[in-house]
């Protein structure tokens, strides 16, 4: 069982950046593929980024590519979205999710657990 915090939402103008957090408890965080997703209004819930157990591949969607940064912490439990240069469209709750026992992936369904979602929010 792997439960999971997001934390670090909020309200930032276009252009600014924000570093959302993901509090993972259990032991299997260092043996999960971990993600970032993101559901705006009205929209289905989309790939942001990936990374496999020890850090060492990560996957972005073409959207977010050379503007945000996953990354995470074994010895901590903890998954990190570090986002730059952000635009409007980038607005939507992000959810952190965790694969365990198998190799990242950008497909929702294949995600064991999820975390109850953080608001971003970028105003023009």
């Amino acid at each position: 069982q792997v439960q999971l915090v997001e934390s670090g939402g909020g309200l930032v103008q276009a252009g600014g950046s924000l570093r959302l957090s993901c509090a993972a408890s259990g032991r299997t965080f260092s043996n999960a593929a971990m993600g970032w997703f993101r559901q705006a209004p009205g929209k289905e819930r989309e790939f942001v980024a990936a990374i496999n157990w020890n850090g060492g591949i990560r996957d972005y969607a073409d959207s977010v590519k050379g503007r945000f940064t996953i990354s995470r912490d074994n010895a901590r439990s903890t998954l990190y979205l570090q986002m730059s240069s952000l635009k409007p469209e980038d607005t939507a709750v992000y959810y952190c999710a965790a694969r365990v026992g198998s190799a990242y992936s950008a497909i929702v369904n294949d995600y064991n657990y999820w975390g109850q979602g953080t608001q971003v929010t970028v105003s023009s």
